[in-house]
């Protein structure tokens, strides 16, 4: 497993992250979390870059392993059981897991078709991947107003907890990716549905499945 620079990032901030998180979505994070866990199948679950575990409340009787490359942010987790990994190489056998939760992880990824694969690897037949992520609104007008506003919100709200640098990071990381509309379409999975939350539309929710 290597390191890559977002780890860093986690790493200093893991104490001071879920705070930020909620201040930035005026507490709506949790809200957008649930949106996506909701509609999983039950059974055997993997929270990929499950973090500090925030989400972990939401999975119900499922049976959760959650991974996470950040040894700073899994020492907080509620989690029962815990793995150091990464999306790109999943330490698990195939059709290990009837469902795959993943939360504002993927702009973090060195590869989202590698990690696209290993999910439909250890996905079993019928399983679902859901993923919940910030993006652009859609629109020139909305990412433009987007852009502006991040460029100086995130950065600021950083320095509120001491990691204003941190998290200019943030800002840069929402362009890296295409919309999902377009990032999942073609895949190993089958895109279900994409759908917009939070202002001008700039998180989204995704839930694919594997035939």
């Amino acid at each position: 497993m290597t390191d890559r620079p977002s780890d860093a990032v986690f790493a200093k901030i893991a104490r001071r992250y879920d705070l930020l998180n909620r201040l930035l979505t005026f507490g709506r994070d949790q809200a957008w979390r649930r949106s996506v866990a909701d509609r999983l199948p039950e059974g055997r679950l993997l929270d990929l870059g499950a973090g500090t575990g925030t989400a972990t409340p939401l999975f119900g009787d499922r049976e959760v392993v959650a991974l996470d490359p950040v040894s700073q942010m899994m020492a907080l987790s509620p989690a029962g059981r815990q793995v150091m990994g990464i999306g790109e190489e999943l330490p698990f056998a195939d059709g290990a897991f009837d469902g795959v939760f993943s939360a504002f992880v993927f702009r973090n990824l060195d590869s989202v078709p590698a990690t696209l694969e290993e999910v439909a690897r250890v996905l079993r037949p019928g399983g679902a991947l859901g993923v919940v992520d910030l993006a652009r609104p859609r629109g020139k007008a909305a990412a433009s107003i987007h852009r502006a506003g991040t460029n100086l919100v995130v950065p600021l709200a950083g320095l509120l907890i001491g990691a204003a640098d941190e998290y200019r990071y943030l800002h840069r990381s929402l362009d890296k990716l295409p919309p999902p509309e377009r990032l999942y379409a073609s895949t190993p999975l089958s895109l279900g549905e994409v759908w917009r939350m939070g202002p001008l539309g700039f998180v989204y929710g995704a839930v694919l499945t594997k035939d």
